[in-house]
């Protein structure tokens, strides 16, 4: 690795890293300088986004955690704890040290979200898709950084609150979406498998269900009784018997398009897609049980995080049986594409 490498031919890549003027000046980022220089194994990759994913899962549980033991005002201000103090005091107790931890939490998102977009720069075969993935997750990170700034300079809006989870979720989204495409990439193409025509809309209508059952659970949660502080902080004026009952149809109507979907997916060529709509099943039961326990006992605090954590694992069992079905269904990986005429850079790094 001594000496000077000559370089390749400019390209524009999908993170924009490097970029050619009219009058062939070329212009260079350290990402794109190590990628001229070093290669990572795809395993790297894999690990990044599934890391991303857990992260992800992660942050909206500390999240819960935050609401549920009253530390949502732990730290008073944002970026820093005080006005005076980067860090919570001694004086601010459990409730500083829960909020302060939340947000050290955000730093190592932002960790692991900059190893995705490294680890996809550096591969032997580019991955554009899954490096645009990786910029997504960053700027989404972004963004809820702002949204949680937000909720404490609001004093805990109900409003913020919900705009807070559903950014988080927003993120578990790219992720799942993210790591999907990681692990289909560089594999063999398959022959379509012929799909019953309501199979598709099946797996839209899942999505969407979903996706309202995630927002009418942040009006219930705007309407119940963990408002994130022990003070005053006021309440969505919505009817939380109605709001919840809503929210528990919904999950039954997920339930009910997940059995659906069982009866006219294929035995043949869908045994994943099978395999992660009887997960994602499972789930479902289980997480209504949890629901339906937390609303006769008072929503204790421990029911309302598990809860939370459950609806996360949902959402992205969702969005896989829908990407799972839509790979067999278009008979080819996702990122095949990709891969079709690519020059290999030289592998420079050993171990991969």
């Amino acid at each position: 690795m001594s000496g000077t490498a000559p370089l390749p031919p400019p390209r524009a890549y999908a993170d924009g890293q490097v970029s050619q003027s009219t009058k062939g000046i070329v212009v260079r980022t350290p990402l794109s300088w190590l990628a001229d220089r070093y290669t990572l194994a795809p395993r790297s990759v894999r690990w990044a986004t599934l890391l991303s994913v857990v992260a992800s899962i992660g942050i909206v549980v500390t999240g819960g955690v935050v609401r549920v033991t009253g530390s949502g005002l732990g730290c008073t201000d944002w970026p820093a704890c005080t006005d005076s103090t980067l860090a919570p005091t001694a004086e601010m107790g459990m409730h500083g040290a829960i909020e302060f931890g939340n947000r050290l939490l955000t730093g190592v998102l932002c960790a692991v979200v900059g190893w995705v977009i490294v680890a996809a720069r550096l591969q032997r075969t580019p991955m554009p898709s899954v490096l645009r993935g990786g910029w997504a997750q960053f700027w989404i990170v972004v963004l809820n950084a702002l949204v949680g700034g937000l909720t404490v300079w609001m004093k805990l809006s109900p409003y913020i609150v919900a705009a807070h989870f559903l950014a988080a979720m927003l993120l578990l989204t790219a992720a799942v979406v993210t790591w999907h495409r990681v692990r289909r990439h560089g594999e063999e193409t398959r022959p379509a498998v012929p799909m019953p025509p309501a199979v598709r809309p099946a797996t839209v209508a899942l999505v969407a269900a979903n996706a309202l059952l995630i927002l009418v659970g942040t009006l219930a949660t705007g309407t119940g009784p963990h408002a994130g502080d022990s003070s005053d902080v006021p309440r969505m004026p919505l009817n939380w018997r109605f709001v919840t009952t809503l929210h528990g149809l919904l999950g039954a109507a997920v339930l009910g398009l997940l059995v659906y979907l069982l009866s006219v997916l294929p035995k043949r060529g869908c045994a994943l897609a099978r395999q992660k709509t009887v997960l994602l099943l499972i789930t479902v039961v289980a997480q209504g049980g949890i629901g339906l326990m937390q609303s006769l006992s008072g929503l204790p605090a421990l029911a309302v995080v598990l809860h939370l954590f459950g609806s996360a694992l949902v959402w992205a069992g969702a969005l896989q049986v829908y990407l799972t079905v839509g790979t067999a269904n278009s008979g080819r990986p996702a990122l095949a594409a990709e891969t079709e005429n690519r020059p290999e850079r030289p592998t420079t790094l050993a171990g991969r």
